[in-house]
């Protein structure tokens, strides 16, 4: 079949290339893709946000599956763009309907349903400029840190973490004020949960549903978790207090009732469902939503994936996931983010990308990168994912490091310290 894969960044390189292994594919399509993905399928240079250009694509090239990557695009609505469009609503969408979106689009819309279905999370309170006031008593009875996030999206920045009450109460003001633009006219003010995060992934047809490898993920700039939030640095799988208690506690108190409660909220999902979790003394609690997969978790589930995930994919499509099983590798995967010179502030690009030898045992997935006069140019701040597979973690994570040094472009930057708190 042809596919047409929709997103520029690390995640759909990874899905590019898992894609390109399938019996079932044809021809595979990226839009707008990069310079790795091209290696993998033909890109198409559309901004994934025009809708009518999606189905002049789709139209054009015979497509018979989309998959969309990024979060904006479902949010925005392109999965019911299709349905409401006579040419293209038997095509199917791996990604949710804009109603399902909500999860990731809205802060609010997700914590509604999770007190909603009992799902274990962080007690909350959603601010208003309306109702400031009880915004700011609600903030006086929480103790530091306090965690505000604004309620759409905000490209990864609209979360702020505060320890001093006088600064939450400037900031939450500020915030509503537009600080993100249109994400922060609502701002939901969040318990602060101490423990240790990791990232779940589902691929689900809205009534079952198939658990992906787990992984961590490293979000400072800085060694030892510090410096600003970027939108990751590194990722491992598996994670080791993942254990099979714990997963099972994960699927019995956050994964099931999730889907039971798309389902009594009338609420259809064909897609991933990613549950951005946090250990606390050994209780999962459900930090986010996101309507898609992680970038850069993906760049280290998707290669421990066994399975044809096309045939994956058809089941969604079908409502027979419940049909399916999934093969996983054993060994460990470790991913490290190379990223350009004054990310995740104001970065440079329009370097040129060159190996110093070739590599052999890694997986190289482009995240910011274009082709110009036939050289492969930095275009993002975060350019490129060192993937490694290995029978121990520290096996994997001496490739990737090995070969994080064997590519080269002026102002590179990466943390040496990913996976250390799990060593």
């Amino acid at each position: 079949m042809n596919i047409l894969l929709i997103g520029n960044g690390g995640r759909e390189h990874a899905m590019a290339w898992k894609i390109s292994q399938s019996k079932k594919l044809t021809k595979l399509y990226i839009a707008p893709g990069n310079a790795g993905t091209s290696f993998v399928g033909e890109n198409i240079n559309i901004n994934p946000l025009d809708f009518v250009a999606v189905k002049n694509t789709v139209l054009e090239k015979n497509i018979q599956l989309v998959i969309v990557g990024p979060e904006e695009p479902l949010v925005k609505g392109i999965h019911d763009f299709f349905l409401n469009d006579h040419e293209l609503k038997n095509i199917p969408i791996i990604g949710p309907r804009k109603i399902a979106a909500q999860l990731e689009g809205s802060k609010d819309f997700a914590k509604e349903f999770m007190q909603r279905h009992n799902i274990p999370t962080a007690k909350y309170f959603t601010v208003y400029k309306n109702n400031f006031n009880e915004g700011i008593s609600f903030l006086e009875t929480m103790n530091p840190p306090y965690v505000l996030k604004a309620d759409g999206l905000a490209a990864g920045k609209g979360v702020l973490i505060i320890n001093s009450l006088l600064e939450a109460k400037t900031s939450l003001k500020e915030m509503l004020d537009g600080q993100f633009g249109e994400a922060s006219k609502k701002v939901v003010i969040e318990e602060f949960l101490k423990g240790i995060e990791l990232s779940v992934f589902v691929l689900t047809d809205g009534n079952s549903y198939i658990t992906l490898p787990e992984a961590k993920d490293y979000k400072r700039i800085g060694e030892n978790d510090s410096g600003l939030n970027t939108g990751g640095m590194g990722a491992v799988s598996p994670v080791s207090f993942a254990t099979k208690e714990f997963m099972s506690k994960i699927d019995i108190n956050i994964i099931q009732p999730t889907i039971n409660g798309l389902k009594k909220d009338n609420i259809p999902y064909k897609g991933f469902i990613f549950f951005g979790l946090i250990n606390v003394e050994g209780e999962p609690f459900v930090i986010e939503y996101n309507v898609r997969m992680g970038d850069p978790e993906t760049e280290a589930v998707i290669p421990r994936i066994k399975s044809d995930i096309v045939e994956l994919f058809e089941a969604v499509a079908n409502n027979k996931i419940h049909e399916k099983s999934i093969e996983i590798s054993t060994e460990y995967c470790t991913t490290v983010m190379l990223v350009s010179k004054g990310y995740p502030e104001t970065y440079e690009k329009g370097h040129e990308i060159r190996l110093n030898e070739k590599i052999n045992d890694s997986l190289v997935f482009h995240a910011g990168t274009t082709l110009a006069n036939g050289k492969i140019i930095t275009s993002g701040g975060r350019v490129i994912a060192v993937s490694s597979l290995g029978k121990s973690k520290s096996e994997a994570l001496a490739k990737s490091y090995a070969n994080a040094n064997n590519i080269l472009f002026e102002g590179k930057n990466f943390r040496k310290d990913i996976g250390f708190d799990l060593l």
